[in-house]
């Protein structure tokens, strides 16, 4: 039963993690991704300094326990020197004394000795842990200013996907239903082109029928009759005829000569 509850409760964070995934917007996500990469950065320095303040602090310990060696040491040196010298004046009292202080001493140089070989050990340790410490932080700053380098050229992309969306998604309701009352753009042209191709045959017909034809014979009457009509106004007034009554207004001179010597003969008799 337990186990049963845990694969639900793991099958449903998981489900909301998808969920969650599919709806946020990347953007967000990027800078969040930034910001935590910047806080790593930040922590990593900080154990990266306390790393090489360890260091440093070893150094220091080393350096003084040399100092304090180099001074033992010294002091060994000068109460065994003392002895010997109260040995051959013949003091024994002070050359047990002397003797006593060599051997605190000595006993005290093993202890340096023994506490500079351990902090020299230490100190080659938190050298390395320092180099590999500074080593880490250098690559990280190169992996951190890597992706900052990045982000623009990914909002950028973001930008170009967002607009592509929206073209796909415009482009696509030309030829999608967008819902039940609003026709697609190919219902809309067929619809058109039918309309049209029926206006035009209808137009074709029209045109060859007999009324047409009969509709055409009265309108070029009726142009000629008017024609006609014009001409005799003209000619009423003393008019040139126009140009379209030319070929008329040819033929009309031929009679004129033939009378004009039977005038001519009455006025020689």
């Amino acid at each position: 039963m337990f186990k049963a509850l845990r694969q639900w409760w793991k099958y449903l964070g998981a489900k909301v993690n998808s969920v969650f995934n599919a709806k946020a917007d990347p953007k967000i996500q990027l800078e969040q991704a930034i910001t935590e990469a910047q806080e790593q950065h930040r922590r990593l320095k900080e154990q990266a300094a306390n790393v090489i303040a360890n260091q440093k602090q070893t150094e220091m310990r080393l350096e003084r326990s040399m100092e304090a060696l180099e001074k033992v040491s010294g002091n060994a040196k000068q109460a065994v020197l003392m002895a010997d010298e109260a040995a051959r004046k013949g003091d024994d009292a002070k050359v047990s004394e002397l003797t006593s202080a060599a051997e605190s001493f000595a006993t005290r140089l093993i202890a340096i000795e023994s506490e500079v070989e351990d902090l020299k050990a230490l100190a080659l340790q938190s050298s390395q842990a320092s180099d590999q410490a500074k080593a880490a932080v250098q690559q990280n700053a190169t992996v951190l200013q890597r992706k900052l380098s990045e982000r623009q050229k990914l909002l950028s992309q973001l930008d170009q996907a967002k607009m592509q969306e929206q073209v796909n998604k415009a482009m696509a309701s030309l030829s999608e239903t967008v819902g039940e009352d609003v026709p697609t753009f190919d219902e809309v042209r067929d619809k058109i082109e039918a309309r049209y191709a029926k206006a035009k045959g209808t137009s074709e017909l029209t045109e060859s029928s007999v009324e047409s034809r009969m509709l055409e014979v009265e309108q070029a009457a009726a142009n000629s009759e008017a024609q006609t009509r014009l001409a005799q106004i003209r000619a009423q007034l003393g008019l040139a005829p126009a140009v379209a009554d030319a070929p008329a207004a040819v033929s009309q001179p031929a009679t004129e000569p033939a009378t004009e010597p039977a005038a001519g003969e009455t006025g020689t008799a």
